[in-house]
């Protein structure tokens, strides 16, 4: 976790490491970060990927729980200041219908990942006082709709999780918080949900339009950051008000 950035805003000295990094939501918390003066290594699943300008890479298989521990391994010793668990996976299905497989995977991605990743990057924030974790969860661990059993339960245990974690280690000067988006306009929502789906949701979204990831990047980003000195072991939903309708 090398790599460093010319440009200021707050976070100069800082190490961030944003996991799913190389696209969408993941994508945009890294440039955000990197633009706020933090070194930012992101992750992604293959070999040859690449994350965003100036950011630095590593291949992590989330659903291979022997790649998430030794890569949680390698990053004990990173100084990782800023942690945003941003890896996420989904499959609908009805609910008698749900592959076990398909259900272990979302959760060994979706939440497995996060406590492990968490875990390995406890000890070095103890020791300076001083870190910020962001799980990035969803509106499906607030609300929940048909067929999406599997990742609604991994998005309300992230949600558990945090505020468990949080109330842990507030006191050593790491504040750890979740960030649910709603529908935003990236290639998985829309992969996912199809136009129809996407048409439906948005009718529903007060606001009348898809949320931008940098939206949620700049909310992340104020977390992560010097401002928020007391803001510890919430879900901060941003989704234009759809879950407050």
């Amino acid at each position: 976790m090398t790599t460093r950035c010319d440009e200021t805003g707050g976070l100069e000295g800082r190490v961030a490491l944003v996991t799913g990094g190389t696209r969408g939501i993941g994508a945009a918390i890294a440039r955000r970060l990197r633009h706020d003066g933090a070194t930012v290594t992101v992750t992604g699943t293959r070999e040859e990927g690449r994350g965003p300008e100036g950011c630095g890479y590593r291949a992590v298989d989330f659903a291979d729980h022997a790649s998430v521990d030794a890569f949680a391994a390698d990053i004990g010793d990173a100084g990782v200041d800023i942690l945003v668990n941003n890896a996420g996976v989904n499959k609908i299905a009805p609910f008698a219908e749900i592959d076990l497989a398909d259900f272990d995977r979302i959760h060994s991605v979706n939440l497995r990942a996060a406590f492990v990743l968490c875990r390995a990057v406890l000890p070095s924030m103890r020791q300076r006082r001083w870190g910020r974790i962001v799980n990035v969860a969803s509106i499906f661990g607030v609300v929940s709709a048909p067929f999406r059993a599997s990742y609604s339960a991994s998005k309300f245990a992230l949600d558990g999780l945090t505020a468990a974690l949080a109330a842990e280690v507030a006191k050593d000067g790491i504040l750890a918080n979740c960030v649910s988006p709603g529908v935003i306009d990236t290639e998985l929502t829309r992969s996912v949900l199809g136009e129809s789906g996407m048409k439906d949701l948005v009718s529903r979204v007060p606001a009348g339009r898809l949320g931008t990831p940098d939206e949620v990047a700049a909310l992340v980003a104020w977390l992560a950051g010097p401002e928020n000195t007391f803001v510890s072991g919430q879900n901060v939903v941003i989704d234009g008000g759809f879950t407050r309708v």
